[in-house]
């Protein structure tokens, strides 16, 4: 999505520490180190506010950004993400106890590895196409081939998830994004986080944008890129950029979760939730601003 985003906006993609080409250190990988890491690199770029899209455990590192720096988030996008409540794939939990640090390593040996490359390059040469949500899986595995990959990984994973699911939970904390415009997009079939999530956060974050893609699973971005891009750019140019002041999030801590939204509500029927959906017309700003 990087080379298309950028045709039109501004782009900032970074590896998160202990991710892609950053250093993978022994250090502190909580969600909340993840976000000043991303406000520091902003700074550093000389980009005040920006539009945040985090997919998976990244949505849970942008609402942490979101939440920590409320003055520098114009918009919010949520793509299948983390945070969002407690079910996660079994493979995430089961990988979070202790231990599997001896077992991972099996599977991620350097030989293995090179041998599942070398099969992958020659379907490649027979022309078979393997799904986009595969290529995404294989990378995430692929780079699990190094000693200080794997710890990094394990160092996130058991931060937000254990044998019970994710252990980390931005909803009591959603009423606040009310002030923020947001998107919720979420793969109908996601089989490593559930869309009921979606529909449970769209339900409590007032005005939020809600979109299931059908037939798409975890990876909307390479799965559906045309359908991706296309609600991107409508989120972008439809919506007026947040300016949360400091004085206004204070306000907001100090006077807690509004009493209509604690009382329990008769939630809509499912379907009403399954397509594009929102609880406050969308403001179509007369310039569109373009964001980091």
């Amino acid at each position: 999505m990087i080379a298309r985003l950028a045709l039109k906006y501004t782009v900032i993609a970074p590896d998160l520490l202990g991710h892609g080409a950053s250093e993978q250190l022994r250090g502190d990988y909580s969600l909340g180190a993840h976000a000043s890491t991303v406000r520091d690199l902003l700074v550093k770029l000389g980009h005040d506010r920006v539009t945040v899209c985090g997919h998976s455990l990244g949505g849970g590192v942008a609402m942490v950004f979101a939440y920590q720096f409320p003055e520098r988030c114009q918009r919010l996008v949520l793509v299948d993400s983390g945070g969002l409540g407690p079910d996660v794939s079994p493979l995430l939990r089961l990988l979070s106890v202790p231990g599997s640090e001896y077992v991972v390593p099996l599977g991620t040996w350097h030989g293995l590895t090179r041998a599942a490359a070398r099969a992958g390059s020659a379907l490649g040469r027979l022309r078979f196409r393997t799904p986009p949500a595969a290529d995404e899986v294989w990378q995430a595995y692929y780079s699990l081939g190094s000693a200080d990959a794997r710890r990094a990984f394990l160092a996130t994973l058991r931060e937000v998830v254990d044998f019970q699911g994710q252990k980390v939970s931005a909803v009591d904390r959603l009423y606040l994004a009310s002030q923020v415009p947001v998107m919720i997009m979420w793969g109908a079939k996601d089989a490593i986080i559930p869309v009921d999530h979606a529909r449970a956060a769209h339900w409590e974050i007032p005005g939020s944008r809600l979109e299931i893609l059908e037939g798409v699973g975890h990876f909307p971005h390479a799965e559906a890129p045309d359908r991706f891009l296309a609600l991107i750019d409508d989120f972008m140019t439809s919506t007026r950029p947040s300016r949360v002041t400091q004085a206004t999030w204070r306000l907001m801590l100090a006077e807690g979760k509004p009493e209509h939204m604690s009382r329990p509500r008769a939630r809509p029927p499912r379907r009403a939730l399954t397509s594009s959906t929102s609880k406050a017309p969308a403001t179509r700003a007369a310039t569109a601003r373009r964001a980091g």
